[in-house]
C-alpha cells in the first residue's frame, strides 16, 4: 500500500494580515486562518490516488496551535492521520527552514514514504518554494504544477501544463509533486468525516526537540532570509477595458486574472474558462 504525505499550511484570511513590524513576521496567532486553497487540491489528489491504488494518507503542517484546524479539515475530507509541528522556536521560519523541519517530520512519522504532495503555492506569499526545497531535503525527484497523476508499480507519471505546453514526465517513487489548482477539484467533507475529525481522531503534535532539532541546528540550518521592512502599499485602481465578442472578452479576462481569482475564492475557475472558450 502506498504511503502518501500531504504537506499543508494554514494561511490568514486575505483581509487579515497582522504584521509585527519589529520582527518582520506575520502574527498568525492574531489572524483568522483557513487551509491554503492550493493545499485542498493536494489533499484531493491524494484521496483520488488512494481510491485508485490504495494508500494511507498523512496530513502534516507546521504552525501555531490554531493550525490544528486545517488538519481537522483534511481528516474530514478523508485523510487517515494528521501531524502538527508546533514549537515557538520554529516561529518565523522561512521556506528554507520550513522545508528542513518538514523533511525531519516526514522521515520520523512516515518512514518509507512513497509520495509527498504539496499545494503549488500559498496565498499568503506565493513563493512556490517549499515543495522544491522539501524535495531537495528528502533527496527525491520532483515536479511542479501537476494536473494529473498515475502510478504503475514504482513509476509515477505526471502530466502538467507549463508555459502553454502540456508535458508528461515519469519518475520513480519516492517523489514529491506540487499540485496545480486547475485540476483535482476538492470534495466537500461528509458529516461522518466531520464527526470523526473533530470528535474522535487524535492529532500527533511534535516539537523541535521531538524531531531532534536543537537550538544550534536551527541557528545553522534555520531561516536564510529576513524581512527588513513591512509596509502597506497605497491602493491603486486601474480601469481595464476588454473589447470584442463576449466569449472572447471573457476568455481574455480569465487568462489575465484566473490565478488571482482562484487564490482568493479557494477554488479553481479553469472549468468555467473552458466552458466559455
Amino acid at each position: 500500500m502506498l504511503k502518501i504525505v500531504v504537506c499543508m499550511k494554514q494561511v490568514p484570511m486575505v483581509t487579515e494580515l497582522p504584521w509585527d513590524e519589529e520582527t518582520g513576521t506575520l502574527r498568525r496567532d492574531l489572524a483568522a486562518g483557513m487551509m491554503n486553497p492550493a493545499c485542498k487540491h493536494a489533499v484531493e489528489a491524494a484521496l483520488q490516488l488512494r481510491e485508485r491504488y490504495g494508500a494511507s494518507i498523512t496530513a502534516i503542517t507546521m504552525g501555531p496551535p490554531a493550525a490544528e484546524e486545517v488538519l481537522r479539515e483534511a481528516l474530514a475530507m478523508g485523510a487517515d492521520r494528521a501531524v502538527l509541528i508546533c514549537d515557538a522556536a520554529l516561529a518565523g521560519s522561512d521556506t528554507y527552514a520550513t522545508s528542513y523541519v518538514l523533511a525531519r517530520a516526514i522521515r520520523k512519522e512516515v518512514p518509507g514514504c512513497d509520495l509527498v504532495l504539496c499545494g503549488a503555492y500559498t496565498s499568503d506569499s506565493e513563493t512556490a518554494q517549499v515543495g522544491p526545497q522539501l524535495a531537495e531535503e528528502l533527496k527525491v525527484p520532483s515536479a511542479a504544477y501537476a494536473e494529473h497523476l498515475e502510478i504503475s508499480g514504482r513509476t509515477l507519471r505526471v502530466r502538467r501544463l507549463v508555459d502553454n505546453f502540456r508535458e508528461t514526465l515519469e519518475m520513480e517513487c519516492p517523489a514529491l509533486i506540487t499540485v496545480s489548482m486547475e485540476r483535482y477539484e476538492p470534495r466537500y467533507a461528509s458529516f461522518a468525516g466531520l464527526n470523526d475529525a473533530f470528535a474522535e481522531t487524535e492529532i500527533s503534535v511534535l516539537s523541535a526537540k521531538d524531531l531532534g532539532i536543537s537550538a544550534t541546528q536551527m541557528e545553522a540550518c534555520g531561516s536564510r532570509t529576513r524581512v527588513r521592512r513591512v509596509f502597506v502599499r497605497d491602493a491603486q485602481k486601474q480601469n481595464v477595458v476588454i473589447t470584442g465578442a463576449a466569449a472572447n472578452a471573457a476568455a481574455e479576462f480569465l487568462d489575465k486574472y484566473q490565478r488571482k481569482i482562484s487564490a482568493v475564492i479557494g477554488k479553481s475557475i479553469e472549468t468555467k474558462k473552458q466552458a466559455q472558450s
